[in-house]
């Protein structure tokens, strides 16, 4: 017993000192360990853009010490206001600043490479089994779930970009706009902007850029990236770099797009595609859930590339996969492909994939020139108002678009018929319980989806023993 008593303070003395002592500066990290750390994320970023936020910052900031929190959310909030899918841009950012231009480009790309062929698999499965019975019960039970995660994702938002009544009263424009007067999304876009131009002059203090994230509140220990670290000499602006990265980026486009042109015409699908979906990368401010209804209008009424069963049926699959949801235009591509046969009636599934290829080409080339070039520009003008207040009405209008995509999604998944027809009562069950264990108990989209789908297809089973007893 004396012994241990005597030991017994030693050890306590030694625990407080290892629980004292911080995190040691971690070694310098190279591109090839970074390429199998970003290709790893592109296999486990499930759970949306906040999930994938999370994961980053777990890894990166918490365990690896790659980069401070305050440089972390630094990145992250100029992110969330640009156009296209802030989780894959804040990969791209923190690459860039690591190991220059090729880190960027490996950690975009591997971000969404995974996802791209799963989804393509997933697309010609639908295709090929889609209408057997299971399968559509499956999608079935999934579409309330994704109804209920729209709803979620415009609750989630709101909270974040509406602070004060100016930014509700533009969302509330917004959704008046595309709901009642059937604005189209890029026209919606172009007024808030110009409203923030506006407002940030009249009125700056409603446009005052604030962490999404929260300040940064833990300390984990020093990082390679630190809050003092440094500006690196390839992410100081420059006029001379930010010219040849434009340059090359137009040269990428612009080739492919000739090419395009040059072998198939402009009237063809495939450059259409690439046109139309160019366009939708502009316009993607607030993530995929904003850029949904004009990709709708688009995809579905216009081009009538695949019908809106379908859109829901391939938002379910996103949902579902891997990697930003935006990739939900490889599944358009695909389907499009596929029905509108642009390389001739003998290519449906030669034809699918290109589309599929070319549709994620012209729409995630833009976030690489967002940051690659815009990146130095970026750090250069942290809190000039004039840039970010246009960008901040755009994000509170872009409240009131998902809250419309949440609406039509509604629509869709309980009046199937149209208001003529009946009120899909299990449907809006499952959209309930969906709704209950996101608000509620915070579960998982993974989780909730699995389950919808499960429910789904016990309604296949179960629905005719019910109108049997009746």
């Amino acid at each position: 017993m004396p012994l241990v008593i005597s030991i017994r303070p030693l050890l306590f003395s030694f625990l407080s000192f290892r629980m004292n002592t911080p995190p040691q500066l971690p070694a310098h990290v190279t591109l090839g360990h970074a390429f199998w750390y970003w290709l790893k994320l592109g296999f486990i970023s499930f759970g949306g853009p906040a999930g994938q936020i999370s994961i980053m910052h777990q890894d990166l900031v918490e365990r690896k010490h790659w980069i401070s929190e305050r440089r972390f959310l630094h990145a992250l909030n100029y992110c969330m206001v640009l156009p296209g899918p802030e989780a894959q841009q804040l990969a791209i950012y923190i690459g860039w600043l690591m190991h220059r231009t090729w880190g960027g480009v490996i950690a975009g790309l591997l971000f969404i490479v995974p996802s791209f062929f799963l989804l393509m698999l997933l697309s010609w499965i639908y295709i090929r089994f889609g209408q057997l019975p299971e399968v559509a019960a499956i999608l079935y039970g999934i579409k309330p779930a994704i109804m209920a995660i729209v709803v979620v994702a415009a609750h989630r938002m709101g909270t974040r970009a509406l602070k004060n009544g100016l930014m509700w009263i533009i969302a509330a424009m917004s959704f008046f706009a595309i709901f009642a007067l059937s604005t189209p999304f890029p026209l919606i876009v172009l007024c808030a902007a110009l409203l923030g131009i506006i407002g940030g002059r009249i009125a700056p203090n409603k446009f005052v850029l604030g962490g999404t994230h929260g300040s940064p509140q833990h300390c984990y220990g020093p990082a390679l990236i630190d809050d003092e670290t440094p500006i690196p000499e390839h992410a100081r602006f420059s006029y001379l770099r930010l010219f040849k990265i434009v340059g090359v980026g137009l040269v990428l486009w612009s080739g492919m797009m000739g090419f395009l042109c040059w072998q198939l015409g402009w009237s063809n699908a495939l450059t259409q595609m690439g046109w139309f979906f160019t366009k939708a990368a502009l316009l993607t401010f607030g993530g995929a859930y904003a850029v949904l209804p004009y990709v709708y209008q688009g995809a579905v009424e216009h081009f009538h590339w695949l019908s809106a069963t379908q859109m829901m049926d391939g938002l379910a699959l996103g949902e579902s996969t891997p990697g930003p949801l935006i990739m939900i235009v490889t599944f358009v591509g695909f389907l499009g492909g596929w029905s509108q046969l642009p390389l001739g009636p003998d290519s449906a599934l030669m034809a699918a994939v290109v589309a599929a290829g070319v549709v994620t080409y012209f729409t995630f080339l833009p976030s690489f020139l967002f940051i690659l070039a815009g990146g130095p520009l970026v750090e250069s003008t942290q809190g000039n108002l004039k840039f970010t207040a246009p960008l901040l009405a755009i994000t509170a209008a872009v409240v009131g678009v998902i809250l419309n995509l949440a609406v039509f999604f509604a629509v869709q998944v309980f009046w199937p018929q149209g208001f003529a027809g009946s009120f899909d009562v299990i449907a809006a069950m499952i959209g309930m319980l969906a709704l209950l264990a996101l608000f509620r108990y915070k579960v998982g989209v993974i989780p909730v989806i699995t389950v919808a789908g499960v429910l789904g297809l016990l309604c296949l089973f179960v629905k005719p023993l019910i109108e049997l007893t009746l």
